[in-house]
């Protein structure tokens, strides 16, 4: 049998610590205990050695709490930086799947909020081409839409088409023509039917008749040269011959003496 005074004192304890707590101030009771000084003389691992963390988070409506708490306001005193330079990001990296991650990302709006100058500015373009296969890529390409919004003429109007001619081994591309081929695909009747022939016999001949008649006359100036010299010779005249017959002559014209023949 339960002994009668300890009865009586459970009794006025349900009754009075009621009381006592519901006219306590808990408030100003807090803000006048020194929680850092209390907190100090708590040896916290081996408190939390004592609590069954997952079951306690099993307990947790994560999702309620999160509810509750105003992420912006977290991550507005939170200096990233300063995080980031303690985390190794390779190994979380290398455990995200970079793809799935991406198919949720709508690029559009982000890349609307980059600016690319500055970034285009800090790469190497040509490092990145050399690791670019580019192959595949131009694959994929439908060129046609591209050629067609190309403005070919004022592309040509920057080209100094006389440095790439003399650039070019115009050697080595006749040499890669096939005469044979194309004068195959030339329809020289055509050609004939077009050409005014008894133009080009003329002229062809006229040129050809005028040449020999050069010749024959600076045949026959050197012969009659050649004949002048020996009659002189033969006949040795005490006077000198005129250059030309009396008509051809000017009246001011006088001989010219007769030159010595050795």
């Amino acid at each position: 049998m339960a002994d009668p005074a300890e009865a009586f004192a459970q009794q006025v304890t349900e009754r009075v610590v009621p009381l006592v707590i519901n006219a306590l101030d808990v408030n100003e009771l807090a803000a006048r205990v020194d929680l850092n000084a209390l907190l100090g003389r708590v040896d916290m691992d081996d408190l939390l050695k004592k609590i069954d963390v997952n079951a306690l988070l099993a307990r947790l409506d994560v999702n309620a709490l999160l509810g509750r708490l105003d992420v912006n306001a977290l991550l507005g005193r939170l200096d990233v930086n300063a995080l980031l330079d303690q985390v190794n990001l390779d190994p979380v990296i290398g455990r995200v799947d970079i793809n799935a991650v991406l198919d949720r990302v709508d690029l559009n709006p982000v890349l609307d909020r980059v600016d690319l100058d500055p970034v285009i500015g800090r790469v190497d373009v040509n490092a990145v081409l050399d690791r670019v296969d580019l192959n595949p890529v131009l694959d994929r390409v439908d060129l046609d839409p591209v050629i067609d919004r190309v403005n070919i003429n004022a592309v040509l109007d920057r080209v100094d088409v006389d440095e790439i001619v003399q650039r070019v081994d115009i050697g080595a591309v006749v040499d890669r023509v096939d005469i044979n081929d194309i004068a195959a695909r030339i329809d020289m009747d055509a050609l004939v039917e077009k050409t005014d022939l008894g133009a080009v016999i003329a002229r062809s001949s006229g040129g050809m008749a005028s040449e020999a008649l050069d010749a024959v006359r600076s045949q026959a100036v050197g012969l009659d040269q050649f004949i002048d010299r020996w009659v002189k010779r033969l006949l040795r005249p005490k006077h000198p011959w005129p250059e030309a017959p009396p008509a051809l002559l000017s009246p001011q014209a006088s001989p010219l003496p007769l030159q010595a023949e050795p």
